[in-house]
């Protein structure tokens, strides 16, 4: 497979991988307000790992492939810091909130800062929306 092929398919299954964690912390969100009891549920505790591990190990494979990394690309790094706030945010929103408004405003906050992360992905610069 070429560097060319293979980067679409990394970049390809990052991407899928971003839509999918997305979708499914908003689902998670949702019944952590509305219907909590669904929050146990065997798939509901798996599934999300398995995406994010996808997620995270895409994003490796195109450091490797693209040779650029955290610290020598200022947006790599902020999407690093601002990917560890938003694991502590919903960390906080969906499990660790003592109570359901700080649940609730932890995941609002961690939705806010996946926004954030997007949009330094897409502008390769460390303000993201605020540039």
């Amino acid at each position: 497979m070429s560097i060319a092929a293979l980067y679409v398919v990394l970049k390809t299954l990052h991407v899928g991988s971003v839509v999918l964690t997305l979708t499914l912390f908003v689902v998670r969100a949702a019944w952590m307000v509305f219907a909590p009891a669904r929050l146990e549920q065997r798939w509901v505790r798996v599934l999300p790992h398995c995406v994010d591990t996808v997620l995270l190990l895409s994003a490796l494979g195109l450091v490797v492939l693209l040779g650029q990394y955290p610290g020598a690309q200022p947006w790599l790094s902020a999407k690093v810091l601002a990917l560890l706030a938003y694991i502590v945010l919903g960390t906080i929103g969906l499990k660790r909130g003592p109570t359901k408004a700080i649940r609730s405003a932890a995941c609002i906050a961690a939705l806010l800062v996946f926004a954030y992360i997007v949009s330094v992905a897409l502008s390769h610069n460390p303000y993201g929306f605020f540039a």
